[in-house]
């Protein structure tokens, strides 16, 4: 009778831990802390960091990225802390030419109107560049040249201009002005695109953030939209995007406000065409991979969209970058 009882207990025992396993198994996943997740699209700009070394002093510095752009800047012109600098120097470049990368850089291609609002871009490249010594930043005096294949984006399009990034007003989302607008740290006070038959030549003066840019045009009538995202995901730990469609990959844009009491990320701008074709893009981490999924939808004037965590797929760096950008 005692070994009777002592079975049942035990099989007792297990089936409670076999349940136990098996619903903590089927249990939705904890949303991700916003360190989590900035920590994931800090990752992001890693993967797409390129280092570089050369030496002040001696001239012209000129160097070729891993995509084939041709940077060019004037190595007698930098200075450390107001004085000249020669030596080794550490230059810190990225290059972002497809909506994947930018996504999982969290550098949108969203630029700012003379109104202060914001509305779509398409890019002919996002690019990065800083110089340092000992960990010190270094100024450039001299100026600073990209010169950009056009065929990383398409083809020479003469409407591109150049823009600038600005992290002075939201640092953790950069915005594109265009220049004389951008104040402070990454924002360049002038700069330049010139069109060669197979290159953008791009001139500016300071490190940091640029871009090559134009306006996506739509002539018609504008909304705004809303997007509603699992419960305990915000604006801190997770994104909205909008992946427009018959756009190629060098276009992403954001629904980049929150509305803490409604729960919902807007487009407040009311800049998204009705009828358009697009792509919405859930975006969040996942124990270091990426949680996402993508809805295809039409826009009707003031549309909802909801994401449920049903919906969702975990995916590693490199397929999150790949599924964003087979959206056509």
């Amino acid at each position: 009778m005692k070994n009777q009882i002592k079975n049942i207990g035990l099989l007792a025992l297990a089936t409670m831990i076999f349940a136990s396993c098996t619903n903590n198994e089927n249990l939705d996943p904890i949303p991700p802390t916003a360190a989590a997740f900035k920590g994931i699209n800090e990752a992001g700009l890693k993967s797409n960091t390129q280092n570089f070394t050369a030496t002040a002093g001696t001239g012209t510095i000129t160097l070729t990225s891993a995509k084939g752009v041709i940077i060019t800047l004037n190595g007698n012109t930098l200075t450390k802390n107001g004085s000249p600098v020669t030596g080794a120097i550490d230059i810190t470049f990225i290059e972002l030419f497809d909506k994947g990368n930018m996504l999982i850089t969290n550098k949108p291609t969203m630029g700012v109107m003379p109104d202060g609002k914001k509305s779509l871009l398409k890019s002919g490249g996002e690019f990065f560049i800083k110089a340092s010594q000992g960990g010190v930043d270094l100024v450039s005096n001299g100026g600073i040249q990209l010169q950009v294949p056009a065929n990383l984006t398409g083809t020479i399009d003469t409407g591109m201009l150049f823009w600038a990034g600005d992290i002075t007003t939201d640092p953790e989302n950069l915005a594109w002005v265009r220049p004389g607008t951008a104040a402070g740290t990454g924002g360049q006070k002038d700069g330049n695109v010139d069109f060669k038959q197979n290159t953008y030549n791009v001139s500016f003066g300071n490190f940091g953030w640029t871009n090559v840019d134009k306006f996506y045009s739509d002539p018609r009538p504008r909304t705004t939209i809303l997007a509603e995202v699992p419960t305990g995901y915000d604006n801190t730990n997770s994104a909205i995007y909008l992946s427009y469609d018959g756009e190629g990959t060098n276009a992403l844009a954001k629904l980049d406000t929150y509305n803490s009491t409604t729960k919902q990320f807007s487009e407040h701008y009311g800049q998204i065409p009705i009828g358009l074709a697009c792509h919405v893009i859930f975006a969040t981490e996942d124990n270091g991979n990426w949680r996402y999924a993508i809805k295809a939808v039409t826009v009707a004037a003031g549309d909802v969209y909801t994401f449920s965590l049903a919906e969702t797929t975990v995916a590693t760096e490199a397929q999150m970058v790949a599924a964003i950008n087979a959206i056509q």
